[in-house]
């Protein structure tokens, strides 16, 4: 059987390994030795037993697949290096390693909301902080906020966002009703400012600002976890460091190297459904490689959203249609359950 490398065990990577490890030699390497349902790791705060139902193990789901936990130092055309470790040898290679937050400053009391485990051990300080500040008011940001009010209502939370609007990638009537939720319960909204220092239980704006913070949430600066395409594959990463690849999710001038998910270049929300539609296309053209037939572009279309605004209350988005409240909250626990459901069985 020929080999399959692939970087990543996130939505992309635990999908094509579960697909072709019947059909291929499949080797998973991720950082973590788990699946998670990522949208819902905010939860973990305010519920700490929560991650156990949005976690799996990937020996639990991959029967037959090879998994290492660790992390990649490089990529050359036909082999992967891990540190201590023999080099990977491959037939095909997927890279899905997504992306991860950037802190602005490094100090204690710095929560990075895209790690579960992380945001987990955070719970108690939670419950003592007065002053809670959130770096970044887009998705992440927005749904971290309504979690917190769900469950500590009295807290204090500001949220810093240095564009002029939240959700600004939204329908307005997103935007709308989410600024009216948060305001309505005590949030305040600074926008078109920066943090750029915290000392002690205080934050500075670049515009000069000091907001009084116990606890911070960095939900902003995305940056693809590409690090180890730079020193053989550089010219295939644009400017921003994401993989270019072309319209079948190849990389350029290597047919047998494809990448999903939040870590390449293709223009859309950087989404879990997004990264499980573009792995479906990879799906099937390493299978087509491999019967010699014609490949199949991977074409970006506007995708439903559900934003969460705590256990009971969020918004569902799909091409101009804007719904509110309860039944958005449901959907998104509805998505999780069968998603899981997916993988435990």
């Amino acid at each position: 059987m020929k080999k399959l490398v692939i970087i990543g065990g996130g939505f992309a990577g635990a999908k094509i390994a579960k697909a072709l490890e019947s059909e291929f030699n499949v080797t998973l390497i991720d950082s973590k030795d788990y699946f998670e349902f990522t949208p819902s790791i905010l939860r973990a705060i305010i519920k700490t037993k929560y991650l156990k139902k949005i976690q799996i193990l990937h020996k639990y789901y991959l029967k037959k697949s090879k998994i290492i936990k660790g992390r990649v130092e490089e990529i050359n055309k036909d082999k992967v290096i891990l540190k201590n470790n023999s080099p990977l040898k491959f037939d095909y290679l997927v890279i899905c390693s997504g992306s991860s937050y950037n802190a602005p400053f490094k100090e204690q009391d710095i929560v990075i909301a895209t790690r579960g485990n992380h945001i987990m051990n955070y719970h108690s300080k939670l419950k003592k902080a007065k002053n809670i500040t959130i770096i970044g008011g887009g998705l992440v940001g927005i749904e971290l906020a309504g979690e917190i009010l769900w469950k500590f209502p009295f807290k204090k939370v500001t949220i810093i966002q240095s564009k002029g609007k939240i959700l600004s990638r939204n329908h307005q009537k997103s935007i709308n009703y989410s600024k009216k939720y948060l305001e309505n319960r005590g949030v305040k909204i600074i926008y078109g400012e920066r943090a750029i220092t915290k000392n002690k239980d205080t934050i500075l704006t670049n515009k000069g600002t000091k907001i009084k913070s116990d606890l911070v949430f960095i939900c902003t600066g995305i940056l693809p976890n590409s690090k180890f395409m730079i020193p053989k594959f550089n010219k295939n990463l644009d400017d921003k460091k994401y993989i270019k690849v072309n319209s079948n999710l190849q990389l350029e001038k290597y047919s047998n190297i494809f990448s999903a998910g939040d870590v390449n270049n293709i223009i859309e929300e950087k989404t879990a459904q997004s990264a499980e539609k573009q792995a479906e296309i990879v799906i099937k053209n390493i299978k087509n490689l491999e019967l010699k037939k014609g490949l199949i572009n991977y074409v970006p279309k506007e995708k439903p959203m559900v934003i969460s605004l705590g256990r009971y209350n969020g918004i569902f988005e799909y091409k101009g249609i804007v719904l509110f409240g309860i039944i958005p909250a449901f959907l998104k626990w509805f998505i999780e359950k069968k998603t899981m459901i997916k993988y435990k069985n």
